[in-house]
């Protein structure tokens, strides 16, 4: 009645050692480190720099613990604080011979000191917010209003070139507010562009209207859905380009996120220069199309035979050596309004781009003239450009639609889309909040985390051995568990832990150990009306399920409204809530009662079981059930 099979022990086990591997990490602390990543949005961090650090550290006499890859950048774990210095000394010195111009950022950063093992197994530490590890936090509001009003001009531009394409004469093109008003001789002429322009611009709502002297005039402005793909579109190009940016500052965990429809939350753990990390965000980045100068003499100044010819400059192509470059700008990043990978005709990857009616125009009138020849695009970053891509112009392009291809990857390919895209902010942000947390006050936030969540396990657990004795070392110990289990989900899912979130397990305690009461007071209930010990611990734990679920489902529904309407803090504190449910009731339900019919379930001839006192209802006890059970 009251026995496992040998695989649900032998699946509690396994839940047991694997939370133990990946809570592990959690206890070791950190070490000194030194993070390189890459200082420039089109130098890419690759695999390869792991060994030519390797190789600067080893060249410099300097052990480390190790050397690893990981995501963008390469981390080398060293003994000491000064050892970490002098590494971060000789790497600066052998990656960036131009300080003026460093390619690679050599930051000072911390990093876990679990041993190679577990980091195998991808058993890694949660991530500290920065609550608890300290850093800079900032607030951006995005400046909606200007990414409507970019498009307002964009359509304002679209209609003028449809309509001189179709030789349909108007009286003036002019915008207003984010609407564009064409104005009209007659109203027939605007009959006759209102068809043309809601076939061609279908996210614009077109209407009939007149001036003030009684002329038609054509209103034009977004819908609302497009209002939104608009806003959307603005606020994840910043957040993308926000990314790419604070890789300088050497954070490794960064927090980067929208909160409400036009707001952004950027925290940084680890960094303490505020104005450092200001003018890191607040940095723009610009977008140039240039054609390339193929002439002999530029061949010659791109080895360094000869001067740079008058008009051009000298640029680093990614991936490849020097390029000279007319310094007439043929395109900006004004007139990119989408770039995109995918496959060109022989299925090789490419970069698709959309340019608007202005770029369009000239990009036509420009490969006409220039094919055969190659065109540049640069990005400008800190008033210093580099060539992102150089491809051949093979035939004229028209319609706005450009398409780069040519000895790139996959890879390559949405990389470089991602830099087009996200070469500046789509729309202004301004700083409406920041605020700076000392790794002090963060370490002192950590001890009285730690001392809650301990101080509320011991007092938890005293209460329930002394109030359900035996009983009550087994809900302990089912517990302890559930802790275990938490800690080992938040780990595996590297889960950014915040004051909320220890506020979140100190909770999920008090509310694991309620399904433990349940169960040990139904055993009680059974035992009272005169079942057999055996016959009451199966009643006791089948009966308390139905309840159990019950509670646990309608708080994980509240838990879950919190995560899909929360954001920042609550978001955080409902995760770990969330979690802890799931995990408590398989602790509460699963663990205990493995332990309980480890304990009891080969005993054929129970007379008794520790349960503490129970109480029949006209005040006296159940002799059957003692504080000490009979073995025989």
């Amino acid at each position: 009645m009251n026995r496992y099979p040998w695989w649900k022990y032998a699946l509690l086990a396994l839940a047991l050692v694997v939370g133990l591997i990946y809570t592990l990490p959690n206890f070791f602390g950190e070490a000194p480190a030194v993070q390189v990543s890459s200082g420039k949005v089109t130098l890419k961090v690759d695999a390869s720099l792991q060994a030519r650090v390797s190789e600067v550290l080893a060249a410099a006499a300097i052990q480390p613990d190790f050397v690893q890859f990981e995501g963008n950048s390469v981390k080398a774990r060293f003994a000491s604080t000064d050892i970490q210095i002098k590494a971060k000394d000789a790497l600066t010195k052998a990656l960036n011979p131009d300080a003026n111009d460093p390619s690679y950022i050599v930051a000072l950063n911390l990093v876990s000191r679990s041993p190679q093992w577990l980091t195998s197994l991808h058993a890694l530490p949660m991530y500290l917010g920065l609550d608890l590890r300290g850093g800079v936090h900032f607030l951006m509001q995005v400046d909606m209003r200007a990414a409507l009003t970019k498009k307002a001009d964009s359509i304002a531009s679209d209609a003028r070139t449809m309509l001189r394409d179709k030789n349909i004469r108007h009286a003036g093109i002019s915008r207003e507010g984010n609407s564009v008003l064409v104005a009209f001789r007659d109203a027939a002429t605007r009959t006759q562009a209102r068809t043309l322009l809601e076939n061609n611009l279908p996210d614009v709502q077109w209407t009939d209207s007149a001036a003030a002297n009684g002329d038609p005039v054509l209103s034009g402005s977004l819908k609302e859905p497009s209002i939104r793909k608009v806003q959307e579109a603005a606020i994840k190009q910043n957040i993308t380009t926000l990314h790419n940016r604070v890789n300088e500052l050497g954070t490794s965990e960064p927090v980067i996120q929208q909160q409400g429809l036009d707001r952004v939350v950027v925290q940084l753990p680890g960094v303490q220069d505020t104005a450092r990390a200001k003018d890191i965000i607040g940095r723009t980045a610009t977008l140039e199309v240039r054609m390339v100068d193929d002439s002999p003499e530029a061949a010659a100044a791109a080895t360094g035979a000869a001067p740079v010819p008058f008009g051009t400059e000298r640029y680093a192509e990614r991936g490849g050596g020097p390029l000279i470059v007319k310094r007439q700008v043929v395109l900006t990043g004004e007139n990119l309004t989408d770039a995109q990978a995918g496959f060109d005709d022989q299925q090789q990857p490419a970069v698709h781009l959309t340019l608007d009616a202005k770029g369009a125009r000239i990009f036509k009138d420009v490969t006409r003239e220039s094919v055969g020849k190659r065109m540049a695009i640069l990005l400008f970053e800190k008033g210093k450009g580099e060539v992102v891509t150089a491809p051949v112009i093979r035939s004229e392009i028209g319609g706005g639609r450009v398409q780069i291809s040519g000895r790139m990857t996959t890879q390559e390919a949405n990389d470089t889309a991602l830099l087009l895209r996200a070469g500046s902010l789509a729309a202004p942000m301004e700083i409406i909040e920041e605020r700076t947390i000392g790794p002090s006050l963060g370490q002192e936030n950590i001890e009285m985390g730690f001392k809650s969540v301990v101080g509320g396990f011991i007092a938890i657990a005293i209460f329930m051995c002394l109030y359900y004795l035996l009983f009550g070392v087994f809900s302990s110990l089912a517990l302890a568990f559930n802790l275990l289990m938490l800690l080992a989900l938040l780990s595996m899912i590297q889960a950014t832990l915040s004051l909320p979130g220890i506020a979140a397990i100190a909770l999920a305690l008090g509310m694991a150990i309620d399904s433990n009461v349940l169960i040990n007071e139904r055993v009680r209930e059974e035992l009272r009306a005169g079942a057999s010990p055996q016959a009451a611990i199966h009643a006791g734990y089948e009966r308390a399920w139905a309840t159990i679920l019950d509670s646990n489902i309608t708080t994980l529904i509240a838990g879950l409204a919190l995560l899909a309407f929360g954001s920042g803090p609550v978001r955080g504190f409902a995760i770990v809530h969330c979690l802890g449910i799931i995990t408590s009731m398989f602790s509460a339900v699963m663990f205990s009662r493995g332990l309980v019919n480890l304990w009891y379930g080969r005993q054929k001839k129970l007379k008794s079981v520790s349960i503490g006192q129970v109480w029949r209802p006209d005040g006296a006890t159940v002799p059957a059930v003692a504080a000490e059970q009979d073995k025989a």
